[in-house]
């Protein structure tokens, strides 16, 4: 149990005074010094009133060895972003910030992705990454870009750089709709998602290329999960072989009507 600790650590960590906290909470300053110390334990109220101060869920709060986490990982949790209180295992980004400590955009290249697969929870891994910014994306939201390899999500070319936004609670996945998952066995993987994560405890993966035929990925073998935002490309997509058809016909259909009205021209003279 790491509760006394907890509140602490989150007290000093912002700069605030047992007083300062035992005022906000309508409390005695003795009353918390008992609980940072281990000599008393809160009740229910004084548990529940805690979380809401610190915006951290109890079970994290009791769980959990917040000074172990890295600046990254804090801000994480102080933004919202704690899975306890979604009733979700505890997955916290590693993250890296600039120096106006806005969020980065990482980038994992294609000879990054073996390196991520394993590294993705390690922020020193993480902080290696190239970063960038882009303004027009909300500041409000985690981002990070992937490298695309080979032709399942035609027309997105080969090599394309995907920009996907951080899920944090997977049962907010949206049927019908790409994302970005760091799987267990098959790393990195771009795909339009079924979710049936409540029902089955399954996504069902499908690619836009009509050659490759959907699979069932188990929750217990995702790590990550991001929503596509958009892609970057070199090269111009490639284009459909349904609208390239359209596209004839319609051709046809126009150069057969131009033909029928030169003969009815020529039948009025």
């Amino acid at each position: 149990m790491y509760l006394n600790s907890n509140i602490k650590f989150l007290r000093k960590h912002r700069g605030r005074t047992q007083d300062d906290v035992a005022f906000a909470l309508n409390m005695k300053r003795s009353t918390l010094s008992g609980y940072e110390n281990g000599i008393a334990e809160p009740n229910l109220e004084a548990l529940m009133a805690l979380s809401k101060y610190f915006g951290i869920a109890i079970d994290t709060l009791v769980k959990v060895d917040l000074s172990t986490f890295s600046e990254g990982q804090l801000s994480q949790l102080e933004r919202g972003f704690d899975v306890h209180l979604k009733g979700s295992n505890l997955r916290v980004l590693a993250t890296t910030v600039n120096a106006d400590n806005n969020e980065n955009i990482e980038l994992v290249t294609e000879k990054a992705k073996a390196g991520y697969a394993t590294g993705f929870a390690d922020p020193e891994y993480i902080k290696v990454l190239p970063t960038f910014s882009m303004p027009f994306l909300s500041r409000e939201r985690k981002y990070r870009t992937f490298q695309i390899s080979g032709d399942s999500m035609l027309p997105i070319p080969d090599g394309s750089y995907v920009t996907g936004e951080y899920v944090l609670d997977w049962t907010y996945i949206r049927t019908g709709q790409p994302y970005i998952i760091l799987t267990q066995d098959d790393g990195i993987v771009f795909k339009i998602v079924e979710n049936k994560i409540e029902e089955e405890g399954r996504l069902i993966l499908s690619s836009l290329n009509p050659l490759y035929r959907p699979y069932s990925l188990a929750a217990a073998d995702i790590k990550e999960v991001w929503k596509f935002v958009h892609y970057i490309s070199v090269e111009m997509p490639q284009q459909n072989e349904n609208t390239l058809r359209e596209e004839q016909l319609v051709k046809a259909v126009q150069d057969l009507q131009q033909k029928v009205q030169e003969i009815q021209l020529k039948l009025n003279l």
